[in-house]
């Protein structure tokens, strides 16, 4: 502890002390005073306010400092030059180092680089391989961590862990144990419950390189590590967040377990991309987005079982595609991810049963599918098909640019409610008929008043 924290000599002291423990770690604590040598010392005001001029005199005055503003002191710049000349040192020296390594162990040299590659190498790499054959309704959250498993067996520097929710967010990697002291080989973290502090570990170790991270936890958590978070955003770094537990569907745990707002408020942040897959082709696809992206990734997952998907040719890789692609001009559109595709596909065959043609279409990844060329989007979101119904066991604020006056969003606006996940979901509507209910009567409105309604 240095009770004089403004005392450089004795910061110095402290840090050779600490840097002599090698056991543990250390933690130096400085008294300091805000705003300490002017005006304003002591008070909250120096942090935010102007000095003034006159403030900024008599501090200057008070440390002996006679130069000009915005000019350097010949002793600084001495001073660097020696830093320069020591680190250069420093540099060659470590050269040297690489260099002898690199002649002594080519192979495990080449292994160095190839980590240090980061992404670069992924886009050579077999992604059919991590294909897992859906035999039976399972939930995502399952379907990733086989998936994540599969590929720690291809890729030795797969590396992260859970806020202390790995079983529940199945994000631990088997064949591997637990990194601690003793063992620096586990490719498992375990970073307790503290979320803000494993996404910050995270974005050091990207920035670092030779690893390739996730970190996870329940998606109602996010909003504990969103400052780091934004972080990996703004520095593109492509580390992966695995989110789980990704809708009102999480059992009686209520409210406070039940994201509502989360999807909204994530797909709307720079550079990051979020994935919300509905069966175990779209979560490859999701890895494959991520693992030859450049940017950070989220992957929302669910804890309930999913239903199979129908074979496709869609490809989720651009974000959105059909799911079934009706013989005939749909006259509707059903959109959804997620857990409400299935939805979506039993709303499709009840409105067929009332001679309405309507396509269903899975947008797992919005802003992979905003940025496709014109002719695809309007391959799977036609212009001459104006009524869209959108379905997501979340806020409906980010659909309606997908909708449009003449469509609706089937979503969440409020709160969920405590009980099981198939009862919560029918209290508030996400049930196939409601859903073919609201797409009729989409579709009614806009042949009686559509053409008022551009007006």
């Amino acid at each position: 502890k240095v009770e004089e924290g403004m005392d450089c000599k004795k910061i110095i002291q402290a840090v050779i002390k600490a840097k002599s423990q090698s056991l543990c770690p250390s933690l130096i604590i400085c008294n300091t005073v805000i705003g300490y040598g002017t005006a304003l010392s002591g008070s909250s005001k120096s942090h935010g306010s102007p000095l003034g001029d006159e403030c900024i005199a008599n501090f200057k005055n008070q440390i002996n400092w006679k130069y000009e503003p915005f000019s350097i002191p010949k002793e600084v710049q001495i001073h660097i030059e020696q830093i320069k000349v020591r680190l250069e040192k420093k540099e060659q020296e470590w050269c040297i180092l690489v260099e002898n390594y690199k002649s002594k162990f080519p192979a495990l040299f080449d292994e160095y680089q190839s980590w240090l590659s980061g992404f670069e190498k992924m886009h050579n790499f077999d992604f059919g391989s991590l294909n897992t054959v859906q035999k039976s309704a399972d939930s995502t959250r399952n379907i990733c961590g086989s998936v994540l498993n599969k590929l720690a067996e291809k890729l030795p520097n797969i590396f992260g862990g859970s806020a202390d929710l790995a079983s529940s967010n199945k994000t631990t990697i088997q064949s591997s144990g637990v990194y601690s002291f003793e063992n620096r080989c586990g490719k498992n973290i375990g970073y307790g419950v503290r979320e803000h502090a494993m996404a910050g570990i995270a974005n050091g170790m990207q920035l670092h390189g030779g690893f390739i991270n996730f970190v996870s936890t329940f998606f109602v958590f996010s909003d504990y590590l969103k400052g780091s978070l934004r972080m990996s955003a703004l520095m593109n770094l492509p580390l992966l967040y695995i989110f789980t537990h990704d809708s009102i569907g999480v059992g009686e745990d209520g409210p406070t377990h039940q994201p509502v707002e989360h999807l909204t408020a994530l797909r709307s942040l720079p550079n990051l991309k979020v994935f919300r897959p509905a069966d175990s082709k779209e979560t490859v696809a999701a890895f494959e987005c991520w693992l030859k992206g450049h940017s950070a990734f989220a992957f929302c997952l669910s804890r309930q079982e999913l239903s199979i998907l129908p074979n496709n040719s869609g490809d989720p890789k651009k974000g959105g595609y059909i799911v079934v692609r009706p013989s005939a001009t749909p006259k509707v559109i059903l959109i959804a991810t997620g857990s409400e595709v299935a939805l979506a596909l039993q709303a499709q065959k009840i409105l067929s049963n009332q001679k309405i043609c309507a396509s269903v279409v899975s947008m797992p990844c919005t802003q992979i599918f905003d940025e496709q060329d014109e002719e695809y989007k309007q391959s799977i979101l036609p212009n001459s098909v104006r009524v869209r119904v959108a379905i997501e066991a979340g806020s409906s604020l980010g659909w309606y640019k997908y909708v449009g006056l003449d469509g609706a969003v089937v979503g969440i606006d409020r709160f969920g409610k405590s009980g099981k996940y198939d009862e919560v979901f029918e209290h508030f509507g996400f049930l196939a008929n409601n859903v073919a209910k609201v797409a009729e009567d989409c579709l009614n409105n806009y042949q009686k008043y559509g053409n008022t309604v551009k007006k």
